[in-house]
């Protein structure tokens, strides 16, 4: 492979043809507040909160310890790249780092080697089998740095934490020889399957594993992982696997680890590659049924998946670079280098907070997880911010987390009028939790959640050409736009998504919402041949929006509530009447409004209202998105681009922050954070090219 020679901090670092492309697509000196390293759902899901892949110990996105370790022995001299520990060992010095959508590339250095180390989590949205896999690659790429041969051996470990919710729990582990593999599985003793629900909680069902090519000739065990990486420090060996019995993580940290002795390498790349994957047995608790993950939906089980995954492995690793490649393309098209770099960093992080499952039938269900909110599972407002992801790559996606609120809101299970606001709280779909005790209008979010459904049920209408989705749930969405017409105009004292900042009567923004959905809804009975009432619904609209910007506007903006002046707040709803090509509002208001947001916004960010100085993420990026002019949604997404770099919380991109200092108010690696994904909508040709890739996908191969 043509390699060419760079010169970073007075070392020489030779990297392949490919990954110099990679640094091209990646901004200078950009620093996520976490790097996603593992990353499948709301349980599997492991971060690196530093700077260097060595400065920390790995973590759940929770922040609880989920141990990763990797250590490389040179000549006899055992160095650190992953993990901090042992902390008495030299690291070899980290280079760079690139997060792309789905890989991350750290690059290591010193006088003696190179060593190219990458986590591929081949979250394809076109190939929901792959996508759905728990199996992310961890690739190491070593060669000469001085021109010289080098002994070399290589050292990798996983916690037994990643199998237990508390340090202090049991577990067990096996090790097993599969067809051209080598494995260890670990898990907890009790296997509680889908028995906790909660939001701070990590998974104690089912089972972690280390799958390693027998080709590498690798050495495995299970042991306490201080000993474990104490042995390999020593002489480059780990001990041979005994079975002391059951174990609390705790005692020792107990870990499963490989080892390779790759004996002489020189300036020809070396690789080494192993799967980290997790087998959670059951996903969801979906009313009585409990629902297996979509990739089991045929009879599959984890051996034969660690197979198929090794045998095509080459291949996609290569698919992964392409659709890196070509996506970062698009998102620099659509939004700048800087909006492509934010964006490929939470790729990973909005599939994480989402686990696709199989129904009875093997058609895919896709629930989110309210990470760090209030762990609610389905929550409509979380799927309206996180639907442009969605809208964007994944008709079948779309599709599978829209079905599971509908059936439930079609079924005598719900009393309401309106759209419910979740299914219950993860990984429990019985039924709505938001609210508590007795569910009544006053604690709900009712405009709010029927404005959200409408609209998304439009857009994915619209990126269809048709309705087809829709139609058989035409009564239940005719109840909802009723209910909008009559309350959704100038909404009651009622909460919104934004439910943080308390309730609010007269709502502009929802206001707004109301308006765009009763439209919405119009088009959806235009694409099913309810030509009359499409324009019943429409002038109704119309007439609203009208209505709307006399009585929203006080001089050069408008403000919070009809019944307050002197107030503002983001109008980030108006962005739909812009992709669903509505032209409901004149364009005249929302450049006002832009105009006005650029004038008052804080050194992060624009706030959410005049209220209080902090915002959300997902929302400035809608906010911006209404903007016409490149330069203004530079305006007001680089001051997130900045938030991103100094925010001192090391957690998965939060969407609620402070734009005066850039600290974390509350939230993390929430699927909301796909909506930054919304400016590329707003492209219709990137738009339909990307949504045509995964449009023919055949669920249930």
């Amino acid at each position: 492979m043509k390699r060419a020679v760079l010169i970073l901090s007075g070392l020489f670092l030779a990297i392949s043809a490919f990954s110099q492309a990679d640094q091209k697509n990646s901004v200078a000196g950009f620093r996520p507040p976490s790097v996603p390293l593992v990353t499948h759902d709301p349980y599997f899901s492991i971060w690196s909160p530093a700077d260097r892949l060595y400065d920390a110990e790995t973590v759940h996105w929770t922040g609880k310890r989920q141990a990763l370790h990797s250590m490389v022995r040179i000549d006899g001299k055992t160095y650190r790249l992953m993990g901090s520990k042992p902390s008495n060992l030299e690291p070899v010095n980290q280079t760079n780092l690139i997060v792309n959508p789905t890989q991350t590339i750290y690059y290591f250095a010193n006088n003696l080697i190179r060593i190219e180390l990458t986590f591929t989590s081949p979250s394809l949205p076109a190939d929901l089998d792959v996508l759905s896999r728990p199996i992310t690659y961890i690739t190491w790429n070593i060669s000469s740095a001085d021109g010289k041969s080098h002994a070399v051996q290589l050292y990798f470990d996983c916690s037994g934490e990643i199998a237990v919710d508390q340090a202090d729990q049991q577990i067990k582990w096996e090790i097993s020889d599969l067809p051209g593999l080598k494995a260890i599985k670990v898990g907890s003793v009790d296997q509680p399957v889908l028995q906790k629900r909660g939001d701070d909680l990590r998974i104690d069902w089912g089972f972690g594993w280390i799958a390693v090519p027998e080709s590498q000739q690798p050495d495995r065990t299970v042991g306490a992982g201080d000993q474990l990486r104490k042995a390999f420090s020593s002489d480059g060996k780990i001990p041979v696997f005994e079975n002391p019995g059951f174990k609390a993580v705790k005692d020792g940290f107990y870990s499963m680890a490989v080892a390779w002795n790759i004996g002489t390498i020189n300036s020809a790349i070396t690789t080494r590659w192993a799967m980290l994957a997790y087998d959670d047995l059951f996903s969801i608790r979906y009313f009585d049924e409990y629902l297996k993950p979509y990739w089991r939906r045929n009879g599959m089980n984890m051996e034969t998946l660690l197979n198929i995954a090794a045998s095509g492995y080459p291949s996609l690793i290569e698919r992964c670079k392409q659709f890196d490649k070509n996506l970062i393309q698009d998102l620099t098209k659509a939004g700048g280098q800087k909006y492509a770099q934010v964006t490929s960093l939470v790729y990973r992080e909005c599939l994480a907070a989402h686990k696709v499952t199989a129904d009875q039938k093997g058609q895919p269900l896709m629930f989110a997880k309210e990470n760090f909110s209030n762990g609610c599972i389905a929550t409509v407002d979380v799927i309206y911010p996180a639907a442009p992801f969605f809208l964007l790559f994944s008709p079948a996606l779309t599709k599978a987390m829209l079905k599971p609120i509908l059936d439930y809101s079609a079924s005598t299970k719900w009393k309401f009028p309106f759209a419910p606001h979740d299914l219950g709280t993860y990984p429990h779909a019985i039924g709505q939790a938001y609210g508590g005790g007795e569910l009544t209008e006053e604690n709900q979010m009712p405009v709010e959640e029927t404005g959200n459904m409408l609209i998304v049920l439009a857009a994915l209408a619209k990126a269809e050409g048709n309705a087809s989705f829709s139609k058989p749930y035409l009564p239940l969405l005719d109840k909802w736009a009723k209910y909008l017409l009559s309350k959704g105009f100038d909404p009651e004292n009622q909460l919104c998504t934004d439910d943080f900042a308390g309730h609010l009567a007269h709502n502009i923004n929802l206001s707004a919402k109301a308006i765009v959905a009763i439209a919405s809804y119009a088009e959806l009975c235009s694409m099913s041949g309810k030509a009359d009432e499409s324009k019943i619904y429409r002038r109704q609209a119309e007439e609203f929006a009208a209505k709307w910007v006399t009585l929203a506007t006080e001089g050069d903006h408008t403000k919070l509530a009809y019944d307050q002046p002197g107030s503002w707040s983001q109008k980030y709803n108006l962005v739909w009447d812009k992709l669903l090509n509505l032209n409901l509002f004149p364009k005249a208001v929302i450049q006002k409004e832009i105009d006005y947001y650029i004038k008052i916004q804080g050194q992060y960010g624009l706030p959410l209202d005049n209220r209080e100085r902090w915002t959300k993420t997902d929302w400035i990026l809608w906010t911006a998105t209404l903007a016409e002019k490149a330069e203004d949604f530079e305006s007001l997404f680089n001051p997130v681009y900045n938030f991103v770099q100094a925010t001192p919380q090391r957690v998965p991109l939060t969407d609620w922050y402070i734009v005066d200092n850039a600290y974390k108010v509350g939230f993390q690696a929430r699927p909301v954070i796909g909506g930054l994904f919304i400016k590329v909508l707003a492209d219709q040709s990137i738009w339909s090219k990307w949504f045509k890739q995964g449009e023919d996908i055949k669920s249930n191969d």
